[in-house]
């Protein structure tokens, strides 16, 4: 028996080192809101992560239906080009070989000289008369 109060102890202590946190609050349930306009990209891109990810409600803290509505938002403003899809973020990461791989594909294309097609043309052409 002394096992498992042990085991309510360690329950209890760990119980207690938690915080408690408090949920969020839904800010347009707060605020009343009953539109979420897809105009306004300042609000919306509170709601989306650097990466251009929608954030989740769990982190947001809104309420299903204003969290739908969000989403429903974004993707409007995305399809009208007022959000982007992605945003390009810097690289943290050391190069990789991928990194080193397309770093040589982007190199600029050299168009051939004309000069090199038409002095062998002429080559071609002297060998004929002299025959």
């Amino acid at each position: 028996m002394g096992k498992n109060t042990d085991k309510n102890a360690r329950r209890n202590a760990v119980k207690e080192q938690t915080k408690k946190v408090r949920k969020k609050v839904c800010t347009f349930c707060a605020r009343h809101e009953v539109w979420i306009d897809y105009k306004d990209t300042d609000t919306l891109k509170r709601y989306m992560s650097d990466r251009g990810k929608i954030r989740a409600r769990r982190v947001t803290g809104n309420c299903v239906q204003h969290q739908s509505d969000i989403a429903v938002a974004i993707k409007t403003a995305r399809e009208l080009a007022l959000l982007p899809y992605t945003e390009r973020t810097p690289a943290e990461r050391s190069r990789s070989r991928s990194a080193v791989k397309t770093e040589v594909e982007e190199t600029p294309y050299e168009e051939p000289s004309y000069d090199d097609v038409f002095v062998e043309e002429e080559d071609d052409d002297a060998g004929e008369e002299e025959q």
